[in-house]
């Protein structure tokens, strides 16, 4: 697809300008039989060519080095990510439909560390807010 962002509507307008006229629901169909589904688009930092190519040269030098590494954050409290649920109309406010939050966050800690070639590097552990 040349435009992964395009909605259903545009879509639907374009098929109207060129004579065809169909549903939304027939777009969202053929899509998904195209194996094309709708999902939430990924937060990533915005990079430039120099970034780009620094880093790949950094990776360069870096992969021969690391066999293994790991990292992983362990939330204290609940879930940092979002969460769907399946309600009927109205019942938002259920508790069964709603996720507990704390403020602040409630905090979390990452730990990882890295296996090379010359031996295990030490365990990192850091606390967050």
């Amino acid at each position: 697809m040349k435009n992964p962002k395009i909605t259903v509507a545009e879509l639907q307008r374009c098929s109207r300008e060129m004579g065809e006229s169909c549903r939304k629901s027939t777009i969202t169909a053929v899509l998904h039989q195209s194996g094309l589904y709708g999902r939430v688009a990924r937060r990533k930092p915005l990079l430039s060519a120099r970034h780009m190519k620094k880093h790949l040269k950094d990776s360069k030098m870096v992969r021969n080095k690391i066999l293994w590494s790991d990292e992983t954050k362990i939330e204290l409290f609940g879930l940092n990510s979002k969460q769907y649920v399946w309600r009927k109309p109205g019942t938002a406010h259920h508790l069964s439909n709603t996720v507990p939050t704390v403020k602040h966050g409630g905090g979390a800690s990452r730990c990882g560390g890295v296996f090379q070639l010359q031996g295990q590097d030490d365990w990192l552990q850091s606390r967050e807010r």
